[in-house]
């Protein structure tokens, strides 16, 4: 199926208006009319190859939330008209050991990434969300609560599954204290996360513009990182920090925050190797750790919850047209804290 989308062709051009096949539905799959898309920092990533594995094309996109339009003979969890998503994932081995126990992300074999992925179906490379419908295994296809809005509930396929996980694999629950470092499209979630899983929830940001914001979104307490006696009253107290800054910054002034059995997370990706002090780690015993989005059942978990609680992100709406508008914006951090594109919009972009 011819499909319009908007693509980058190199590195160094704009994203622009593009045409791309997609497969006939097959008898397990869902075909979905791309309603919104979210933003993701990654998604500028991968245009520019700043991680250097962009293959050109690339149409972004991995927060996507639509209508299904048509459903394979052996489909069972969707009909025609349901709102239905796609976040990172399309495809896994499905049968090695971290498959086999839900952590699709972590394939042996390699997972299949909704863009910039090997298609396994069409050859070549997979294409994401910035596009007019997306086909995809029911498998990796999420159901939507009925309650969310839709634009707010697209970026819950990444920024939100992001920052779930983690609290969720970790046991963040009510009584505890959870640092969330860093208010942007992941730490924002991240606050609304852990103040609903009952945590004292404190925030920690170098802008003391946030601090309103930080308490509107959920967090107790809001830190201002860069100052010194602020950081020193929390020193030892937190059972959990969930660490969301993808820039350059100093971990071992996190670390002390910890206590005993303390454990601080990088869902982050800093460009450069961060220095890590040994004592840091040894006194009192503290850990180290990372985290990639979830699962597909952890995915739909995290839906879920968010159905219950009616969490969503907090967004702005473009239009397809502005997404290279919203690429810089994004770089100087001036969006709160998701920019969702409405596909409608690309109806009407030509190639």
């Amino acid at each position: 199926m011819p499909t319009k989308a908007f693509a980058a062709e190199s590195a160094t051009s704009p994203l622009g208006p593009f045409t791309i096949e997609r497969r006939e539905p097959r008898a397990t799959d869902v075909a979905i009319d791309i309603q919104y898309c979210g933003v993701c920092h990654s998604d500028l990533h991968f245009a520019r190859n700043e991680w250097g594995m962009s293959v050109y094309p690339i149409v972004p996109g991995h927060e996507i939330l639509g209508k299904v339009t048509a459903v394979g003979r052996d489909v069972r969890k969707f009909k025609v008209g349901d709102t239905a998503a796609v976040g990172c994932l399309v495809d896994s081995c499905r049968t090695c050991n971290h498959c086999r126990r839900g952590l699709e992300q972590f394939c042996l074999g390699g997972p299949t990434f909704t863009y910039n992925g090997e298609d396994k179906h069409m050859g070549g490379m997979t294409y994401g969300g910035y596009s007019e419908r997306v086909v995809v295994d029911e498998a990796f296809t999420l159901k939507v609560p009925g309650n969310l809005d839709p634009a707010g509930a697209a970026p819950l396929l990444c920024a939100g599954i992001t920052t779930y996980s983690p609290l969720r694999h970790w046991k963040v629950s009510k009584g505890q204290k959870v640092g969330i470092v860093g208010l942007g499209g992941l730490g924002h979630m991240g606050v609304k996360f852990a103040r609903t899983l009952g945590a004292h929830t404190v925030l920690f940001t170098t802008t003391l513009s946030k601090v309103v914001d930080g308490k509107r979104l959920g967090a107790d307490e809001v830190v201002i990182s860069k100052n010194a006696d602020e950081m020193a009253k929390h020193a030892g107290s937190f059972d959990f920090i969930l660490d969301t800054v993808s820039a350059d910054h100093d971990l071992n002034a996190y670390m002390s925050l910890l206590k005993l059995d303390g454990t601080l997370v990088l869902v982050g990706a800093p460009p450069n190797p961060l220095a890590i002090s040994a004592f840091s780690l040894l006194f009192p015993r503290k850990h180290l750790a990372g985290s990639l989005i979830g699962g597909i059942a952890e995915t739909q978990e995290m839906l879920d919850f968010c159905g219950e609680h009616n969490i969503v992100c907090d967004i702005e709406k473009i239009k397809i047209q502005q997404i290279n508008e919203a690429y810089e914006r994004l770089l100087k951090s001036d969006v709160k804290y998701r920019f969702v594109i409405d596909m409608a919009s690309l109806k009407h972009s030509q190639r």
